[in-house]
C-alpha cells in the first residue's frame, strides 16, 4: 500500500496537466487548418498583380487580395452606395489590352476625381454580379454601345478597393490571435508544470505558508505513510488536506484552513433530476481559497468531521455569522477571493 502513495501528489499533477495539454494542442490545430482552409493569410499578405496576369486568371487561382499599380484611370459617374452613403467610385482603366472596372474608395479616389493617373491599391477580385451587370448597361446606354458589345470587351471580373475590408476582418483576426495566443501559453505552462510540478499552482499556493519544496516534500512524505483519512481524491495526513482530482490539485496545510463548508449542486436533464453532486469549500489564511467538485455527501461529511477535529479553530458550515467572521479574518470580499480561485484554476 504505502507503494501506491509514493510521490502520489507530483505524479497526479503531472497526469492532470497531460490531459489538461490535449485541448490546446487540438484548438492550435483546428486554428491552422482554419488558416489555410479559409485563406485567413491572404487579406495580410495580398498578392502582386503581376503585369501578364488577367483578373480572371489571377481569380481563378484563388488569389482574390491583391496589390496593384494602376494607371489612367477615368471615372464613370457611376458611385456604390450602402445605407445612404456612398462607400465607392467605379472608374475604369485599360490594363494588357483589357478594359477592367475598378471601384475606389472615397479616400483614394478624393471623392471622385475625373481622372487619376496613377493609383496604388489594395483591392479585392470580384466575380461580375448583378449590380455589376447593371452598371455596364448603364455605361453601354451612356456610350451608345450594345449591351453584348460592352460585356464582350469590358472584363467580368471587378478590382474592388472596399471589398478589401482589412478592418472589417479586425475582430476576427483579434479573437483569432488572441485565442490561439493563449492555447500556446497554456501549453507552454502545461509543459513547465509537467516538467517541474513544484511550479504548478497547487505547489506555489505552498509558498504563503512556507517554503514550497520543503512543504510538498513534507505531504508526500506523510501521504506515503498513509493518509489518515482517505476518499477517491481526498486525502488527510497529519498536517495537509490533500486534494488530486480531475479538476485540479490542492495541497492545504491543516492549521491554516479557517473555513469549510459543502454546495450541494442537483444535476437534471430536462425535468430529470438524475444525481447530486457535493463541492467542499475551503478557505485558508494568506487568501487562499479552494473547491474540491462532484463528491459524494459521505465522503464530503467525513473530511469537513476529520478536519473540525484536527483544527478547533475551523469554521464549519456555511451561514451568514462564518462568512462575516472569515471576511473579517481575510480582509477582502469571498466574491474576489474565488474569482482568484477560478483564475488559478483555468491555469
Amino acid at each position: 500500500m504505502p507503494d501506491q502513495f509514493e510521490h502520489y501528489i507530483t505524479k497526479n499533477i503531472k497526469a492532470f496537466y497531460k490531459r489538461r495539454l490535449l485541448t490546446p494542442i487540438l484548438y492550435l490545430i483546428f486554428l491552422l487548418v482554419l488558416w489555410f482552409v479559409l485563406s485567413l493569410s491572404a487579406p495580410l499578405f495580398p498578392d502582386t498583380l503581376d503585369a501578364p496576369d488577367t483578373l480572371e486568371s489571377t481569380y481563378r487561382r484563388h488569389e482574390e487580395y491583391i496589390s496593384a499599380t494602376l494607371s489612367d484611370l477615368k471615372f464613370t459617374g457611376y458611385t456604390q452606395s450602402f445605407l445612404g452613403h456612398i462607400i465607392g467610385y467605379y472608374y475604369y482603366t485599360m490594363r494588357n489590352d483589357e478594359c477592367i472596372i475598378v471601384l475606389l474608395s472615397p479616400n483614394t479616389s478624393e471623392q471622385g476625381l475625373p481622372e487619376i493617373p496613377q493609383v496604388s491599391v489594395r483591392a479585392k477580385i470580384l466575380h461580375g454580379s448583378e449590380n455589376f451587370d447593371e452598371l455596364l448597361n448603364h455605361l453601354a446606354s451612356d456610350l451608345n454601345w450594345t449591351e453584348n458589345g460592352i460585356h464582350n470587351k469590358v472584363s467580368q471580373y471587378v478590382l474592388s478597393e472596399p471589398d478589401y475590408n482589412l478592418l472589417g476582418n479586425t475582430l476576427l483576426y483579434v479573437v483569432f490571435f488572441a485565442t490561439g495566443g493563449y492555447a500556446l501559453i497554456c501549453i507552454v505552462f502545461f509543459i513547465l508544470y509537467i516538467c517541474f510540478p513544484i511550479l504548478s499552482p497547487a505547489c506555489q499556493d505552498l509558498a504563503l505558508f512556507g517554503n514550497p519544496k520543503k512543504l510538498l516534500e513534507q505531504a508526500e512524505d506523510e501521504l506515503a505513510t498513509l493518509p489518515q483519512l482517505a476518499t477517491e481524491d481526498m486525502f488527510i495526513t497529519e498536517h495537509f488536506f490533500i486534494e488530486t482530482s480531475v479538476y485540479g490539485n490542492a495541497i492545504v496545510p491543516i492549521d491554516e484552513i479557517i473555513w469549510i463548508y459543502k454546495y450541494s449542486t442537483l444535476h437534471k436533464f430536462f425535468w430529470y433530476h438524475f444525481s447530486i453532486s457535493y463541492t467542499l469549500h475551503i478557505s485558508a489564511n494568506r487568501h487562499l481559497y479552494i473547491q474540491c467538485p462532484k463528491n459524494i455527501k459521505s465522503d464530503i461529511d467525513g473530511i469537513m468531521d476529520y478536519l473540525a477535529e484536527a483544527n478547533h479553530n475551523i469554521l464549519v458550515g456555511f451561514s451568514e455569522a462564518n462568512r462575516l467572521k472569515v471576511q473579517e479574518i481575510q480582509g477582502t470580499p469571498m466574491h474576489f477571493e474565488k474569482f482568484i480561485a477560478f483564475l488559478k484554476k483555468r491555469v
